[in-house]
């Protein structure tokens, strides 16, 4: 089972969803109050299991309804994912990946992991 990680930045509060091997699978933006933070994780718990996946790598894709990961490539040709919740806020996004198949990898660890997992801070 994977885990939230709670952690304090230098301009705010944010969350990590770690997987059951340690690796960060998500990550959230930066909040300013704790009551966010939590309240992002209870959207992301509840939103990835049944995200749909939009795959925006391919040319003419069909455009998912929220919630739903979009999947893209980035400047630098890596594939990242990002979960957008039923009201269309970005609520995690993902690292960048060399492969597409690692990046899938990445949205169904998500999936797996959320709605489970425990929170910790740091």
């Amino acid at each position: 089972m994977g885990k939230f990680i709670i952690k304090k930045t230098n301009t705010g509060i944010k969350f990590d969803l770690k997987a059951t091997n340690g690796q960060v699978v998500a990550t959230s933006q930066v909040y300013k109050d704790k009551s966010y933070c939590v309240n992002g994780i209870e959207s992301v718990k509840k939103n990835a299991p049944i995200a749909n996946i939009e795959d925006q790598t391919v040319e003419g894709f069909k455009t998912e309804k929220c919630p739903k990961f979009e999947i893209y490539s980035d400047k630098s040709g890596e594939f990242r994912f990002r979960l957008k919740a039923t009201n269309g806020q970005i609520i995690a996004i993902g690292e960048g990946y060399t492969t597409m198949k690692n990046c899938v990898n990445g949205v169904e660890s998500v999936k797996k992991n959320a709605p489970d997992s425990p929170v910790e801070e740091v």
